[in-house]
């Protein structure tokens, strides 16, 4: 344990937590929140929890910024992005550090890439930002007829702690790329390495343009949804809380841009488990469940079917995988997997665990965790089951914990019917040799985020967003921003 270094470069000023007119302010209230080290269940810091007040505070700073930033040049506004990445990239490492320790997901595997990430997310946006363009439309003779992407206004934005800074990156791209102005609000439970990033940026955007708020869902983030002066809200979170934010938003006719749960199917082919292909296939098993970042993503693939025919080749492969992983101290260079945010989460993924295992389900790696008021850490190890069905609390409810379902199939038609058998249809993974197959099954599959042979993260430029009950609207791409964050305006002169 001493040779772990604990040290950690918090934020300064935004201990407040609340960001508006170019400068860090005090919140009205005075009210803190506390962010835990869930490797160690230990407080790391108190910061500022902003409330109603301090959002309205915050937006009408925005409002106020918005006039004169959408009149900016696009590659104006994408050079400060394209700064602000460089500025992260120059302190990947304080921030990752930061990044591991609040959201317990390992420093090697998990934080250091997403911040690495982050930085690439917003030079992305920034140098192709300045494609928004319009069109020219042939109405006939003696008329010009043409379009415009505008802004849409004061941009509201909410955050999960899975991936805080990766997300940030995002809405902070979209938004202030295409000429919005942002008040963002990063989860209670993970703020402070976007905290660290809102530093960096203090200075590179007018004031206005870039506001933050901590706080609850509760006070900071229901204000910021309900708001008549946001335009449009961006959530990233669980279905639930995104129905709420749905209604908030339609009932003044708003936008928004929702990402919310997954119950992902991963296929794989027979193809797929061939001497040549069966490590490839393994690993990306293993990948798309995201057991590095503890199962916590709405992208993972906890739904696993596997060729009947190849079944006793892959299974001891990924358990034995799954065993010589890691599992502790995020901070630790040698931790694979580290720890499930907070109490109430730890509880939820034990609960999904004993009741399997009460059904009668047939474990093949892991065991119940220990409760929470005996854990000394909120990390329970990788847990594998079979020999149940798709109508299993387990195969049909988001886990977000280290939780993978394992089913065997014969036909093709059979695991498209089980992959389908979801509200959800955020994202799916297919492993197969066969490009005709590839093609077949993907066009069949009800999910909006797919990927083929490869179970990594979503790489700028990709559209990401979800089918079904997984969401409404893209992100990631151009495209996507321009479809999200701008509207069409349409001009006819008659010349």
């Amino acid at each position: 344990m001493s040779s772990i270094n604990h040290e950690l470069h918090l934020p300064k000023a935004g201990r407040t937590g609340l960001f508006f007119n170019g400068i860090w302010q005090q919140t009205a209230e005075g009210q803190e929140l506390s962010v835990i080290n869930p490797c160690f269940r230990s407080e790391i810091i108190k910061i500022g929890a902003s409330q109603a007040t301090d959002v309205d505070r915050a937006i009408a700073s925005a409002k106020a910024a918005f006039p004169s930033w959408r009149r900016l040049a696009a590659r104006t506004r994408g050079a400060m992005l394209i700064e602000l990445g460089n500025r992260i990239s120059a302190n990947c490492e304080e921030i990752a550090r930061v990044l591991a320790a609040e959201t317990g997901n390992a420093l090697r595997t998990q934080s250091r890439p997403e911040t690495q990430s982050a930085a690439e997310v917003l030079r992305y946006y920034g140098g192709v930002i300045a494609e928004q363009k319009g069109e020219t439309l042939p109405l006939g003779p003696g008329l010009f007829s043409y379009t415009t992407r505008e802004p849409l206004g004061v941009v509201g934005a909410i955050i999960p702690w899975n991936s805080p800074l990766v997300l940030a990156a995002v809405k902070i791209g979209m938004a202030l790329g295409t000429g919005n102005t942002l008040v963002l609000k990063p989860a209670e439970d993970a703020p402070l390495a976007v905290l660290k990033v809102a530093e960096l940026a203090a200075d590179i955007f007018p004031a206005g343009v870039f506001n933050i708020v901590t706080g609850t869902g509760l006070d900071a983030g229901a204000p910021l949804s309900n708001h008549e002066d946001i335009a449009k809200v961006s959530f990233t979170g669980s279905l639930e809380v995104g129905q709420l934010v749905a209604h908030a938003v339609a009932d003044r006719i708003g936008r928004a841009t929702l990402e919310l749960g997954g119950k992902s199917p991963c296929i794989v082919f027979a193809d797929a488990a061939t001497p040549q292909h069966i490590d490839n296939t393994v690993n990306g098993v293993i990948a798309a469940m995201r057991f590095a970042r503890q199962g916590q993503s709405c992208t993972a693939g906890s739904r696993l079917y596997v060729h009947k025919t190849v079944w006793n080749d892959v299974m001891p492969r990924i358990v034995a995988k799954l065993g010589a992983m890691k599992i502790g101290d995020a901070l630790d260079e040698q931790t694979d997997i580290g720890a499930i945010i907070n109490a109430e989460r730890y509880s939820e993924v034990r609960n999904f665990i004993k009741d399997a295992f009460n059904q009668g389900a047939e474990v093949l790696l892991g065991e119940i965790p220990l409760p929470v008021n005996e854990a000394k850490s909120f990390a329970p190890s990788p847990v594998v089951l079979t020999g149940i069905d798709n109508s299993w609390r387990v195969c049909r409810e988001e886990i977000f914990g280290p939780v993978l379902v394992a089913i065997p199939f014969e036909t093709e038609d059979e695991v498209i019917r089980m992959a389908n058998d979801t509200v959800y249809g955020l994202a799916a993974y297919v492993f197969t040799q066969d490009v005709t197959t590839a093609f077949r099954v993907t066009e069949q599959i009800d999910a909006g985020w797919l990927q083929v042979n490869r179970a990594g993260g979503q790489i700028p430029g990709m559209s990401y967003g979800g089918a079904k009950r997984s969401g409404i609207g893209a992100e990631y791409s151009i495209e996507s921003a321009l479809e999200s964050y701008t509207t069409r305006k349409s001009v006819t002169i008659n010349v």
